[in-house]
């Protein structure tokens, strides 16, 4: 990719055009380590929902071992968000370029460990993968999250289907009130949203396949991509910082 792209792609400077980018590579990578994750784990880390909802399942029965790993689950992705949302703010501060690259580096990091150390987690302490998952899936969908101004999530697909939902009403019915409304912006939040799921279910594919191939390390390919999308910002503060200094 070219530098120019990987720089306005994860930069500080935002476009709807690299917005609409980085959550298409982004839905990819969450798509595989959640496909991937389920395989190690049985469990889908990036569904709150369905956590909560197992929560509420297993209180009913008395179960309340699993209504406390359910809560870690969700806790441990409101932490991921969280930091997040410092790791922004702080590189904000201090007028950064790489105020959303940091958070991608640390989620390639965390995705790094899972691979290298998933299949010790796995058998005894299953939770402790389920709860590096979970970190790691808030981290990524806060990500995208404040760069859209909450308009777009990558980890989770029951918003996007209702968006599309709503976008198909809007677009059919044109009533006498919404005839000035150009329909050019649902089409592009149609195609927006529908490349978003597809790219979601090409990466479930393929982190289950690689799951399936290879284990665990499978996770190394997609940490490899998540790097590439934030050297470029780190790098020109580095070098910033570098020329400040000298």
């Amino acid at each position: 990719m070219p530098l120019f792209y990987l720089r306005r792609l994860t930069g500080s400077k935002r476009t709807e055009t690299a917005n609409r980018h980085l959550a298409r590579y982004l839905a990819g990578v969450a798509g595989a380590a959640n496909a991937g994750g389920f395989l190690a784990v049985r469990q889908y880390t990036s569904h709150m929902s369905g956590m909560v909802s197992a929560m509420a399942d297993n209180l009913s029965v008395g179960n309340l071992f699993l209504v406390f790993d359910g809560l870690a689950g969700v806790l441990s992705f409101l932490l991921g968000a969280f930091l997040t949302t410092l790791f922004v703010r702080w590189a904000r501060e201090r007028g950064l370029e790489s105020e959303y690259a940091l958070p991608l580096i640390a989620e390639a990091v965390l995705l790094v460990i899972f691979g290298l150390t998933g299949r010790v987690f796995v058998g005894g302490r299953v939770m402790d993968t389920v709860l590096l998952l979970c970190f790691t899936m808030g981290l990524q969908n806060a990500i995208i999250t404040k760069i859209s101004d909450a308009v777009i999530r990558t980890t989770h697909l029951t918003g996007m289907v209702t968006d599309i939902g709503i976008a198909l009403g809007r677009a059919v019915y044109r009533g006498p009130n919404s005839l000035a409304e150009p329909l050019s912006e649902e089409f592009a939040k149609l195609r927006l949203l529908t490349s978003l799921i597809a790219l979601f279910f090409i990466g479930g594919v393929i982190g289950a396949l690689g799951f399936k191939h290879v284990g665990f390390l499978f996770t190394l390919p997609l940490a490899a991509v998540l790097l590439l999308l934030a050297a470029v910002p780190v790098l020109d503060d580095m070098r910033r910082t570098r020329d400040l200094v000298a």
